[in-house]
């Protein structure tokens, strides 16, 4: 799988204001801002992105993916 293609995909599941990957074609790092991990817990925000994968996790074309999640006012507010 490509950069493009997850990108395709976690972006058709989750409406983002920033997406960023890096990787290899099967490991994977994400950078995602998102309102919809407004109010969310960290697992939750990852339950989200790991249902816009579907399957793709189980079947191993994408092997693994950390990622940092962050609402826009997070995103907004970093240091």
């Amino acid at each position: 799988m490509t950069a493009d293609q997850l990108k395709a995909i976690i972006g058709a599941g989750l409406p983002c204001e920033y997406l960023e990957l890096e990787g290899d074609g099967r490991h994977w790092f994400a950078t995602i801002v998102s309102a919809s991990f407004e109010g969310q817990r960290l697992v939750q925000r990852q339950r989200l992105v790991y249902a816009t994968l579907g399957n793709k996790m189980h079947t191993d074309e994408v092997h693994a993916l950390s990622m940092k999640t962050f609402s826009p006012a997070e995103w907004a507010n970093r240091a």
